[in-house]
């Protein structure tokens, strides 16, 4: 397995809102808040369900890395109760393998209601339910040893047994990525996250201000040195400025690209005049040689043209580029490649 995946399994709960719901409810826009059972029914009484995923902050991003083509698996915490049930289809449809045998528990299973106004802004309200009460047993030893990452996330890290559950994926895990998770928690557990960042974990994910917190840092240029000091795989995500990864002298840049590239197009990066320097205040240079690349072809073969011979025994399809059978370049197409219909309401013609 590629990465395994260790986190609270929610149910995430999507509906619609005014500001003015957030308000009468004592909620703050765009922050996520922990209630019990009977705030949260409370709350979700008067509105209307779009729509009910299986969710988490970890899941998430696990189902995402499925849909890029990785072989993935995931680890929490369910009942054998409705949503229980439907959190584990909704992974298994997202061909992620769900490591968890549920059982009836005495708490439902978690659920988060998040609450979307009309700026796309989403507000949270988080019944950890059965999630919260991962521990060690949960988590199987050889199931970590088996995966090339161990992906867990900073909502884990409390002490009882989420804790436990999280110290055992350490111990056992190749490499080991965590999420801060938000800010809330860096601030609650500052010096236990600067301890694992600093010696456990080999990949971090965290926002700006999530890592400036954690490194008490005045500046990002505060907290680059710092990300290069402990010589970690530290992603940062910066909002409108994108997203960057620091890993030694390797900076990977994220980048907002609008429609589909066909691997043709070039992509050139420089320096800005007077903006990067070596430790001797060697300026970089802005006509950089190496500097360039293509795209990776993201666009689908389509039929070109289609002609039919004039016996109407044949038929010849041009595609917009090369095609194979298999998804390595390999293998030639024959006739069993392609569907043939045909339409004909009056000489009830039909193939042979």
């Amino acid at each position: 397995m590629k990465i395994l995946g260790i986190g609270n399994a929610i149910v995430d709960v999507l509906c619609k809102v005014s500001d003015a719901f957030l308000t009468q409810n004592s909620l703050t826009k765009s922050t996520m808040k922990l209630v019990d059972k009977t705030e949260f029914e409370k709350i979700l009484y008067s509105l209307k369900i779009e729509e009910t995923i299986s969710g988490g902050s970890v899941a998430n991003s696990i189902v995402g890395l499925s849909q890029l083509g990785n072989k993935v698996g995931f680890i929490g915490k369910i009942n054998n109760d409705e949503l229980g049930r439907k959190y584990e289809e909704g992974l298994k449809k997202e061909k992620v393998d769900y490591l968890y045998t549920k059982k009836s528990e005495p708490i439902p299973t978690g659920s988060c209601l998040i609450l979307i106004t009309p700026d796309s802004e989403r507000t949270m309200c988080t019944f950890l339910g059965t999630a919260g009460k991962i521990n060690d047993h949960d988590v199987n030893e050889q199931q970590i040893k088996r995966a090339d990452i161990v992906f867990l996330e900073g909502y884990l890290w409390d002490e009882g047994e989420p804790k436990k559950a999280f110290d055992k994926a350490i111990m056992y895990s190749n490499k080991v990525a965590m999420s801060l998770s938000d800010l809330f928690c860096v601030e609650r557990h500052k010096k236990q996250f600067l301890d694992l960042v600093r010696n456990k974990l080999d990949i971090v994910f965290a926002n700006e201000q999530e890592i400036l917190t954690l490194t008490n840092s005045k500046s990002f240029d505060d907290t680059i040195n710092f990300c290069k000091q402990i010589k970690k795989n530290i992603i940062i995500t910066r909002g409108a400025k994108g997203a960057i990864s620091i890993n030694g002298n390797v900076y990977t840049l994220g980048i907002n690209l609008s429609g589909t590239a066909d691997g043709a197009e070039v992509v050139a990066v420089t320096p800005v005049a007077t903006s990067i320097y070596d430790a001797v205040g060697n300026v970089s240079v802005t006509d950089q040689t190496g500097n360039t690349a293509n795209l990776n072809d993201k666009a689908k073969p389509i039929f070109s043209s289609i002609n039919l011979a004039n016996n109407n025994g044949t038929v010849a399809i041009t595609f917009s580029e090369p095609v194979f059978s298999k998804n390595d370049g390999s293998g030639s197409l024959d006739s069993l490649d392609f569907v043939f219909a045909l339409s004909d309401l009056i000489n009830q013609i039909s193939f042979n």
